[in-house]
């Protein structure tokens, strides 16, 4: 690309090769070592993720600066820098996803061969943040079975790489002279959008591109030459120590309760700028950055990266629990090994004057990589996870995984992303039926979260044999209660605006007998089951905090109004929380050869139940309202079961199946008792 601007002509170095930064390779591992300790679970390092953040920093400012030197040079060929990212990124990141496919294929169950092979797809065409940004659902599988998972910032960073060459191509032909002005316009943007977007999607505002590129252009800032370059050595040496500390207070004050990113992200992204704008030479701080261990690490911190996430995975699958203290160092010794490995022996020929596959081979074999990874992945998902795979009394096992009742559909059910009836389609009775559909009713409301959802079939089955119609309306996470505070801001306000709705429907069509199911022991504890699914221990404690004073003041309010207006109320208490994905340790436990008797004990589970039981029962007598117990269908002579003549009862760790749901409708018959007369 020829043609010259005063603007491309960064002051650090201005030629097509900078010279080599080794305080940067000491910042990538101060980078790699929170992640990989956060990962691996060690105390002290709750805000190790912020690790990432400075990747970001330091990949826009090396990238602006290799091409804003090449074009001041009118060197800038495009082409050739996509083969130089192909040449970086490639060769480990599919060596790396190679493995994990073939250990997911033989170890996976359906669902997580299925979720890995979405992940895999979207990983090789570099969109894997856009996937699980979409993934993120009440029902999505847990974050430590997606050995892929950590791909969401190479998939930034790679649209970064595609989009930014364009951009400055673009402005250097339009705007030479504004390049700065705009780059801080769109960061500024960026990051505002990223605020707004924390209050309506957080999940969107962590993964996707558009909320986070203004951590790379804060890096590009800085390789544009933007800000002058300081003199004093002393102010060298202040400024990286800065930028240390700013790195350390993210790494170490921070937690996963921290709104993040936002203005939290600032802290590890300008401690980040502050140290590459330093340039702190042989100070105190410069002689740490170079030390020649840490800038060993900055040099595998890419293969450090991408080998030790799935080691985590994988180590915490197989061994069936979190990482024990011998394993957190077990994990982390393997994956510098296995890092080292993979910086020696995949990247490195790669890479250099002496790479393998060079010309017009490579785009041909990178096309190759990814056409066959996606489409792989593509018909992996398309089978619904290769359940061929399994002998087939495992499959019948598994597929209890997938008996779920029709109220989970879309226009039945509301999720936390919008998915299913709005509230406006509640008010005005636009919602799923239950029961006798030939009845005028409705009769009655079905009113709750997911556990509504899944105990719904049992309601229906007992409404049609009595000839009873009614509504169903119910949406995740969201207990049937009036103005209850949720441990999130943004849970109450769509919660409380979905409660509303119903209450406005229940007002509007005269409904006089309403269900109110929920997931009850979450909500008074605000917690499920410590390391529920894969990992679940019962000799590990149930959450039994008490935080119920909000909900029983919910319920206690909900249920003086109903009362009021002549409802007449079911309080349906909850099931007994398995802790197990039960079908996949069933079906895990049939491979094996193990125990099918999974539950957790009895005195475990009336621990658990306790104090969500004596609250409902507490308000059932002072508003006379009704209760439904499904408890005895579960357990009988202080022993519960997860499965019955070798059926799973639950499709996870808590929701019940809707074949085991129709089979409990007897529970129900009863409430409908005089209900003509009410």
């Amino acid at each position: 690309m020829r043609g010259e601007s005063p603007v491309f002509v960064a002051p650090q170095h201005g030629a097509k090769h900078f010279p080599y930064r080794a305080d940067i390779d000491g910042l990538r591992a101060i980078a790699i070592l929170p992640v990989i300790l956060f990962h691996a679970g060690v105390a002290g390092v709750g805000g190790g993720f912020v690790g990432v953040d400075v990747f970001f920093v330091i990949s826009g400012y090396l990238m602006c600066s290799l091409i804003a030197g090449e074009m001041a040079q009118g060197e800038f060929g495009l082409l050739g820098f996509y083969q130089r990212r192909v040449r970086r990124i490639f060769p480990a990141l599919f060596a790396m996803m190679l493995t994990c496919a073939v250990v997911a294929w033989f170890a996976f169950m359906p669902q997580e061969l299925l979720y890995f092979a979405r992940s895999m797809s979207a990983a090789s065409l570099f969109t894997s943040n856009i996937q699980f940004a979409k993934e993120a659902g009440y029902f999505d599988i847990g974050a430590q079975m997606k050995p892929l998972l950590h791909t969401w910032s190479l998939a930034v960073e790679e649209q970064f790489y595609i989009g930014f060459p364009l951009v400055m191509i673009l402005l250097q032909r339009i705007a030479p002279r504004q390049v700065i002005a705009l780059v801080l316009v769109i960061l500024a943007a960026s990051f505002a959008a990223g605020i707004g977007a924390l209050n309506r999607d957080a999940t969107a505002a962590f993964y996707l591109s558009q909320y986070r590129v203004w951590e790379l252009l804060i890096g590009v800032v800085l390789g544009l030459g933007a800000i002058p370059e300081l003199r004093s050595k002393m102010g060298r040496q202040v400024l990286a120590a800065t930028g240390l500390l700013l790195i350390g207070i993210a790494v170490f004050t921070f937690t996963e309760k921290t709104t993040f990113p936002g203005f939290a992200a600032l802290l590890p992204c300008l401690g980040a700028a502050c140290i590459i704008h330093a340039r702190a030479g042989n100070g105190v701080v410069g002689r740490l950055l170079t030390l020649r261990p840490l800038v060993f690490v900055g040099l595998i911190s890419y293969s450090l990266y991408l080998w030790h996430w799935p080691i985590i995975v994988f180590t915490r699958y197989f061994t069936g629990h979190e990482l024990t203290p011998a394993l957190r160092l077990t994990v982390i010794l393997a994956s510098i090994l296995v890092a080292i490995a993979s910086w020696r022996f995949i990247e490195k020929p790669f890479r250099g004057s002496l790479a393998l596959f060079k010309g017009r081979l490579l785009p041909a074999i990178a096309v190759l990589l990814v056409g066959v990874t996606s489409g792989a992945g593509t018909l992996v998902v398309m089978s619904g996870g290769a359940p061929g795979r399994l002998p087939a009394d495992v499959r019948a096992i598994y597929a209890a995984t997938y008996d779920r009742s029709h109220f989970y559909q879309d226009g039945c059910f509301s999720e936390s992303d919008h998915k299913g009836p709005s509230n406006a389609d509640i008010e005005s009775g636009k919602v799923c039926a239950l029961g006798d559909l030939d009845d005028t009713g409705p009769d009655f409301l079905v009113w709750g979260d997911s556990h509504a959802a899944a105990m719904a079939p049992a309601i229906d089955t007992a409404a049609a044999a009595r000839g009873f119609g009614g509504m169903f309306a119910a949406h995740a996470t969201c207990p049937p209660l009036n103005d209850v505070p949720l441990t999130t801001k943004g849970d109450t306000r769509r919660c409380t605006a979905f409660n509303n709705s119903v209450r406005d429907l229940i007002r509007e069509k005269h409904i006089p007998l309403v269900f109110m199911l929920a997931y009850w022991p979450k909500y008074v504890h605000q917690s499920e089951l410590p390391n529920q699914g894969d990992y679940f221990d019962a000799s590990i404690p149930p959450s039994v905090a008490d935080y119920s004073t909000p909900v029983a003041t919910a319920l206690d309010n909900t249920l003086a109004q109903l009362k009021q207006e002549g409802v007449k109320v079911v309080l349906v208490m909850d099931v007994p929380e398995m802790g197990h994905f039960v079908p996949e340790a069933l079906a895990k436990a049939k491979l094996a050869g193990t125990s099918t008797d999974i539950a957790p004990p009895w005195p475990y589970i009336a621990e658990r139940q306790a104090l969500a039981r004596s609250m409902l029962k507490k308000y059932a007598a002072k508003y006379d309202a009704a209760i439904v117990d499904p408890l005895a269908a579960f357990c009988d002579n202080d022993h519960c079961l997860a499965s019955r003549n070798g059926v799973p009862l639950y499709m996870d760790a808590d929701h019940i199946t809707a074949s085991a749901a129709k089979s409990l409708g007897y529970l129900f018959v009863s409430a409908f008792n005089g209900a003509a007369n009410i």
